[in-house]
């Protein structure tokens, strides 16, 4: 009987094994069949989708380099303004209410909204002016709460592009500046471009925008001004028009920079910057640590490491001016 009874108790071991790991292999396979949790990612921007369709493509790029694949293991959730600032607090709101994991705010108004909509979810600013007096972060190095980054601040860029204005014109003594006063990026450079221009020996003739329908009436102020250049701020009210305000400057017969190089590509003379599709592919990163389980408040904000000048020689024709051989060779690329 004793060896008998063994034999059951064998077998029935050898049952609850086998029925152990046949329940072990249906949960793997279970698992296995169940999909990856998909992360949501809600893209504000102030601009138009047509602006931003190279820079977004540069951060799409950075998530693929990083294994984060649209309609694979994410999502995005794109709400563009269209260069309209009342209308950031309700898609801010929106993507809070679709519960994103992150969201990723492409300049500093955008990025304020979406603080004002959240504390808890957070938040990448792929391009803010200055992040830390705005009251975004607390310092760039530890920026504590849900924000951080990349900050376009390179405070001397504005006076590298009055230099510029001047080597293409010594003689050059008034600035017509088309900036938008609403604006806290334009008015934090508008400080900063006061001394350069004193150094420069070039009076500073502002042009008041606010709205689109205000830039003929700004180019007849600059023309009764006598003003010998444009020099316009970041802000997207100028980044949403900046085809317009190259055929005005050119009608004009204005010599013009701006901080981004797709305005020399619409017909603008020069732009001097951060490559902004660099700073774009950046934010992936930090997009990826905050998904595998980094704090926003302990990354360290960034600064611009890559900078661009273009140079627009048809329009340099045009309005009958010459680009010294000097600014040429310093130019990364040139639209002949």
């Amino acid at each position: 009987m004793g060896g008998e009874q063994g034999r059951v108790v064998n077998n029935r071991r050898k049952v609850i094994v086998a029925l152990g790991a046949s329940a072990l292999a249906w949960a793997s396979a279970i698992r296995a069949q169940a999909p990856a949790k998909v992360a949501r990612i809600g893209l504000l921007s102030s601009f138009s989708p047509s602006d931003t369709a190279p820079w977004h493509q540069a951060f799409r790029q950075g998530l693929r380099d990083l294994g984060w694949v649209e309609g694979k293991n994410i999502s995005i959730e794109y709400r563009f303004s269209d260069g309209r600032s009342d209308r950031l607090p309700d898609l801010a709101a929106d993507l809070v209410h679709l519960q994103v994991d992150i969201i990723v705010a492409s300049v500093q108004p955008d990025a304020l909204a979406a603080q004002k909509a959240t504390r808890v979810i957070p938040i990448v600013m792929a391009s803010s002016s200055d992040p830390v007096s705005s009251g975004l972060v607390e310092t760039l190095a530890r920026p504590g709460g849900n924000v951080t980054g990349l900050s376009q601040m390179a405070i001397e860029l504005g006076g590298k592009r009055l230099e510029l204005l001047k080597r293409i014109d010594p003689k050059l003594s008034r600035v017509a500046v088309l900036w938008n006063p609403q604006s806290a990026a334009s008015t934090f450079y508008w400080k900063e471009i006061e001394l350069p221009a004193r150094q420069l020996g070039i009076q500073l003739h502002s042009l008041e925008v606010r709205s689109p329908n205000e830039f003929d009436k700004a180019f007849e102020d600059a023309a009764r001004a006598h003003a010998g250049a444009l020099f316009i701020m970041p802000d997207p009210l100028t980044v949403t028009n900046l085809k317009r305000i190259a055929d005005l400057a050119a009608k004009s017969r204005l010599p013009s920079i701006i901080h981004i190089s797709e305005f020399a590509d619409a017909g603008g003379l020069m732009a001097y910057g951060p490559d902004r599709a660099d700073l774009y592919r950046r934010a992936a990163t930090y997009v990826d640590k905050i998904l595998k389980g980094a704090k926003a408040g302990d990354l360290p904000v960034e600064l611009p490491t890559k900078f661009e000048l273009v140079i627009n020689m048809k329009t340099a024709k045009a309005i009958g001016i010459t680009i010294p051989q000097s600014v040429l060779l310093r130019a990364d690329r040139v639209i002949e």
